[in-house]
């Protein structure tokens, strides 16, 4: 029987293969167990590095270059004709996918991580069943288990998935040519993240959503100018709009919808059909519930708030519990329920997790909205900067979007941060950094930025909480 273990860890997405490597370097003798297999051999790095996070970008960034050689290059003097190797970007998305799978196994070998291939499956607090391709099984004596078996698609009733012509979040990446037709259902992140993929190499791309505004969630001065952009790029939106049945055909798929508040139905015709209406839990098989582990009834695994669940030893991270379902708030909480088994101090601070959508141009979010602040009656004041008034965005051809900074009414600290814009992404970590160690609006408006570069768009926001823009 292997082991004893003080940690074995079930899944080996961001949270998983995290909380492992944390254990392992505080000196817990650690275990990780994967079902994900790429040909016959497991595959580390969960949803994410496999068929999620990672191959996505590598196609947006991709389908962004060949779109900058075909549309935009000429307007700063470069004249390219360019043509899509579509083998070749799937080439370049494999390999990404490839190097990082394999660099996930070698911190585990450095680290001294002992990784398992098959199912894990709780009998107790301190015994996990562990089930090998082959179905065989041993158990695994430990002090600690943590969960991390990540999320899975979220089903559409009348939808029917084949990864063929209805597809899901993975069978998109992995398409042998570019549809004429691409219709998604969800305006969602990952919905327009992989429509501008295929919009970008030719696809005519309409999306359906069933609420009456694009990215819920995200500011609304963001998601109403996000809407406009994409429109400009060629996106087509049907919103408040209900999907009620799709039908495959000789010539695609048939998609019947109706008004989200009732009415009369219509159809669309499409060649591909993306089903992208989030994301659920996913426990099946893990006996969770069967040893006595609280389940929401989300399916998510209840925890106090630290990663601990109702049965002392069992621990949780990631898409599996509460919060938002992102990498690096998994890699957040892997970290610290790793640095609380150990008998350290381990914290998450939820109020500071970014948020990044990696279309063109990126949207970013950290912290309150406007809607948020309101609902919960907090008073605050907002600053705003365009990119059109910011040098750097001039000289790069970067000029749609904005900066929008978020302070308290009567202290002035730092509740949130929205942009749309170029480096979105790498824009909104300065305010998570200073929103970290409660800085306020004046903090950031006061600290020296760079000339000429996009952040100083951030400064201008900054400036503008107390209507004091200089450059606009």
């Amino acid at each position: 029987m292997p082991g004893p273990y003080d940690v074995v860890v079930i899944g080996g997405g961001p949270g998983g293969y995290n909380a492992a490597i944390r254990a392992a370097q505080l000196g817990l003798k650690t275990a990780c167990i994967e079902k994900r297999a790429v040909k016959d051999a497991v595959a580390f790095g969960g949803t994410c590095l496999n068929v999620g996070c990672i191959p996505s970008k590598a196609l947006l960034f991709a389908s962004e270059r060949f779109e900058d050689a075909s549309k935009h290059f000429a307007s700063i003097g470069i004249k390219v004709t360019p043509e899509i190797d579509l083998p070749g970007m799937m080439g370049h998305k494999e390999r990404t996918v490839d190097q990082l799978v394999k660099g996930v196994s070698f911190l585990f070998k450095k680290n001294k991580v002992d990784p398992y291939f098959g199912t894990g499956r709780i009998v107790s607090a301190t015994q996990v069943e562990l089930t090998g391709p082959d179905g065989t099984k041993e158990t695994l004596e430990t002090k600690n288990i943590i969960i991390a078996t990540g999320s899975e698609v979220m089903p559409l009733p009348g939808v029917t998935v084949d990864e063929k012509v209805i597809v899901s979040s993975t069978g998109i990446l992995s398409l042998s040519e570019v549809p004429k037709r691409l219709t998604v259902i969800g305006a969602g992140i990952i919905g327009l993240e992989l429509g501008s993929v295929w919009r970008r190499l030719g696809a005519e791309v309409t999306v359906i959503e069933y609420l009456d505004r694009i990215v819920p969630g995200v500011d609304g001065d963001v998601a109403k100018e996000f809407q406009k952009i994409l429109t400009r790029q060629g996106i087509k939106f049907k919103l408040a709009t209900k999907v009620t049945k799709a039908e495959p055909g000789a010539s695609g798929v048939t998609v019947t919808m109706e008004p989200a508040a009732g009415g009369a139905a219509e159809t669309l015709e499409t060649d591909i059909l993306l089903v992208c209406i989030g994301r659920r839990p996913f426990i099946e098989g893990l006996g969770a519930k069967e040893a006595g582990v609280a389940i929401d009834k989300r399916g998510r695994v209840e925890t106090d708030g630290h990663g601990r669940t109702n049965v002392p030893g069992i621990w949780v991270v990631g898409d599996v519990t509460t919060g938002p379902m992102l990498a690096h708030k998994a890699e957040d909480e892997a970290m610290a329920v790793a640095e609380l088994i150990a008998g350290k101090a381990g914290h998450v601070n939820y109020d500071v997790i970014p948020s990044v959508v990696y279309t063109h141009p990126e949207v970013a979010s950290v912290g309150k909205t406007e809607d948020e602040l309101k609902a919960a009656g907090v008073a605050y004041k907002t600053g705003k900067f365009p990119f059109t008034a910011n040098a750097r965005a001039k000289t790069v051809a970067e000029k749609d979007g904005f900066v929008k900074i978020i302070a308290d009414a009567k202290t002035d600290r730092v509740l949130g941060c929205h942009i749309i814009g170029p480096e979105a992404g790498n824009l909104i970590m300065e305010v998570a950094v200073a929103m970290e160690f409660g800085a306020s609006s004046e903090d950031i408006a006061r600290t020296c930025h760079p000339h000429p570069t996009l952040t100083e768009g951030v400064r201008q926001a900054a400036l503008g909480v107390d209507n004091r823009i200089m450059q606009m």
